[in-house]
């Protein structure tokens, strides 16, 4: 039986409990799991490429499947270059679902062998969004219940060097 691999994409800027929560979920589906950090030019990130890796290597290293990497242009191509067959989404509420619609459908059109796998996050991460998290921090707000600790001690010195 081939390797099932499985890539779940994102910004991870910064990476949340609910990332983490997905990952634990997505990684226990799959021989493989990739976390792929998107390098977007056209977004402005609060942290590097390499910075979001670092913190997703430190708070998934105790989950022995699960590997990190980065990609620009398409996702489809990322999963095929990586032997994925099997692209994971997490859907947070209604508004989330015509986005991902449209994204599972145009992969789809684009590699038909390659499956979108929407997970639910836990509910007690449902409303978390990495976007909220920064707002609330930059507007002096305590987000340690949405951040893992190393993420949280980079997002606080990331915050005072501005």
């Amino acid at each position: 039986m081939p390797e099932r691999i499985g890539v779940y994409p994102g910004s991870f800027d910064p990476p949340t409990f609910g990332h983490l929560d997905m990952i634990r979920r997505a990684a226990k589906l799959f021989d493989t799991l990739i976390v792929a950090v998107a390098r977007n030019t056209d977004k402005h990130s609060m942290f590097l490429t390499d910075e979001r890796k670092e913190m997703l290597r430190e708070i998934t290293k105790d989950i022995p499947n699960v590997r990190i990497d980065h990609f620009t242009g398409l996702t489809v191509d990322f999963a095929r270059d990586n032997g994925a067959h099997a692209l994971v989404r997490g859907l947070r509420a209604i508004s989330d679902f015509e986005l991902e619609l449209s994204m599972a459908a145009t992969n789809r059109k684009l590699r038909p062998d390659c499956d979108t796998l929407i997970l639910m996050p836990s509910e007690e991460y449902m409303f978390i969004s990495s976007r909220l998290v920064k707002e609330i921090a930059t507007l002096g707000g305590d987000v340690s219940a949405f951040l893992p600790p190393v993420v949280l001690k980079r997002l606080k010195a990331k915050l005072s060097k501005e």
